[in-house]
């Protein structure tokens, strides 16, 4: 099929070229066609050039001497960066990683846990084997078995999870030791109604193999979860009321039970539960010794779902939290206790979302966390608001997209402020005294530069780095160009990005290349405002579409409903 997009002043003249848009299937046999396509000599003489036509101006910064100063790596050089003197000075080349990381990581498989867990002290070891549980001294001497009833015959299996809970859940674990050290939690799954999903491996040897799981594909039950909790001294186990003595049903809270960890005090231990739909959330505190539960806080979203792994995130106490929630159709956050009660929202947005937590400074008071009130939703702004959520400062400039390096282990939910193309994976971006943070800025038509900015005021201090797009004005490379369509409902705005081969011409028709995830609630192959990087795909004579839709996220929760 065929569509025309005809000029329009809110898209760029460009996209007045007929696009041929169509269904490609590629196969082996498809890489031989390459040669034959008119655009393959342009290709190969572009493919080798385009690497390294973008020179980053993206910096990660670590922070030394309590805020006076920063270190950073350009051009294989290391510089430290003097906050008082505004001046950086180069010191010493930069340190290469020794080695390389060896081929087979010693990981997880893919939707696995961890076959052992070590207690805090150091003294034993439960381990996953054969479907059941034990329990060993930290040498691997003597060994005593939790759980004996486990096997395939019976499709029951202890200290490990069905597969949905380590692809779609996060859970890497499913065994938690207490604080102390005296209790260990673990998984008990019984799949016994569950269908069976054949999958065949090793096809290119003589003689494949097929790994058998247990899959619940749409409409299918899925395995009912429990969790025990074992006492060491005891040697006797405790079934948590994970459902409040329902039965295991799609509509009960308890379908799914996940995102287990202990309070710090080791008193309660913690979950998630959710029904089948997800559109109801609970966070629940179970007392260890009885098994009985209580419900801490519950999230509903009727018409849609609510999201499985909000960030949460204890201060320092292990009493008070943040919590992320959309209840009011807008991502935000709200400070709770874990008797249940709400302190104070953190924050109260009501036309767009906040983003990732990057600091949090208990001690003063202060959060620091980024949202969507730039220019349009996709570019991200660094905000600073007190603990006790009044005096909410937006600190970046609207026009561009932003992202800080993350001072904050992950708690589950979005990851820090880490944007794509950012750089800001190499620290804390904010400084110790939180006077000051280093900014990488960018758009998709602007390459990324870094920047040092004032936290207090917003106030630019100093250009640090720009890109250098010298060879890819050289090369005769094009930027990619973003326009806006309507959506299906007639009345929700969208955005695409659209690039170019170096060789385009307005008069010609193109054939264009658009890859889909529809998501839900996914930034794959959507617009974005980072800096779009030259494709040497659309040098064969494609154009190359990124085409959002309203599962796109940051567009609020009422517009994720519409899908």
């Amino acid at each position: 099929m065929s569509l025309r997009i005809e000029r329009a002043s809110r898209m760029p003249a460009r996209i007045a070229a007929t696009l041929c848009i169509g269904l490609l299937t590629c196969g082996i046999s498809a890489q031989d066609r390459l040669k034959t396509m008119p655009g393959y000599e342009q290709y190969q003489r572009m493919v080798k050039e385009i690497n390294g036509a973008v020179k980053s101006g993206a910096l990660a910064v670590t922070w030394k001497d309590g805020g006076k100063a920063f270190e950073y790596t350009r051009d294989g050089k290391t510089y430290r960066y003097d906050v008082a003197a505004a001046k950086a000075m180069e010191i010493g080349q930069a340190i290469e990683p020794q080695g390389r990381m060896p081929a087979m990581r010693q990981g997880l498989a893919r939707g696995r846990q961890s076959e052992t867990a070590t207690s805090p002290d150091g003294k034993l070891t439960a381990v996953h084997r054969d479907r059941n549980l034990y329990i060993t001294d930290a040498a691997g001497g003597s060994e005593a078995a939790v759980t004996t009833d486990g096997s395939a015959e019976g499709r029951i299996k202890y200290g490990t999870a069905s597969w949905v809970y380590g692809e779609e859940l996060g859970q890497t674990t499913a065994m938690w030791w207490s604080p102390d050290s005296t209790r260990l939690a673990y998984y008990r799954f019984d799949e016994k109604l569950v269908p069976d999903y054949f999958l065949q491996l090793e096809q290119t040897k003589l003689y494949s193999t097929v790994d058998t799981e247990a899959y619940p594909k749409a409409g299918e039950p899925n395995p009912v979860v429990e969790l025990f909790v074992y006492d060491v001294a005891s040697k006797r186990s405790v079934k948590v009321d994970v459902r409040d003595g329902k039965p295991f049903e799609d509509g009960v809270v308890g379908h799914y039970v996940y995102r287990i960890s202990w309070a710090s005090d080791g008193k309660e231990l913690l979950f998630h539960r959710t029904i089948r739909r997800q559109n109801v959330l609970e966070l629940v505190a179970a007392n260890p010794a009885t098994g009985a539960c209580r419900v801490v806080l519950r999230e509903e979203w009727p018409t849609g779902w609510v999201e499985n792994s909000p960030t949460f995130h204890f201060l320092a106490d292990g009493r008070r939290f943040i919590w992320e929630s959309e209840r009011n159709g807008w991502l935000n956050y709200y400070l709770y206790d874990l008797s249940g009660k709400l302190l104070n929202p953190v924050t109260s947005y009501t036309s767009f979302e906040a983003g990732s937590l990057v600091k949090v400074d208990e001690a003063k008071g202060v959060v620091f966390l980024m949202a969507r009130d730039g220019d349009n939703y996709m570019k991200q702004q660094l905000h600073r608001v007190g603990l006790d959520g009044r005096r909410d400062v937006r600190l970046t400039d609207p026009a561009f997209n932003h992202s800080v390096g993350g001072c904050m282990e992950r708690q589950g939910g979005p990851p820090a402020a880490m944007g794509p193309g950012g750089g800001a994976g190499g620290g804390c971006g904010i400084s110790p005294d939180n006077r000051f943070f280093v900014d990488v800025y960018q758009t998709h038509k602007d390459p990324p530069a870094t920047r040092l900015v004032d936290a207090g005021s917003g106030k630019v201090v100093e250009e640090l780095a720009a890109s250098d797009l010298a060879k890819f004005d050289e090369l005769g490379l094009k930027k990619a160009e973003m326009f806006t369509y309507t959506a299906a409902d007639g009345k929700t705005t969208l955005h695409g990005l659209i690039s170019f081969p170096s060789n385009f011409d307005l008069a010609r028709k193109y054939p264009a290349l658009v890859a889909v995830y529809g998501g839900p609630d996914s930034a794959s192959n959507t617009a974005r405002e980072t800096f779009v990087g030259p494709n040497a795909t659309t040098e064969y004579g494609f154009l190359i579409l990124n085409l959002s839709s309203r599962a796109a996220p940051g567009q609020g929760k009422r517009t994720l409903d519409s899908i």
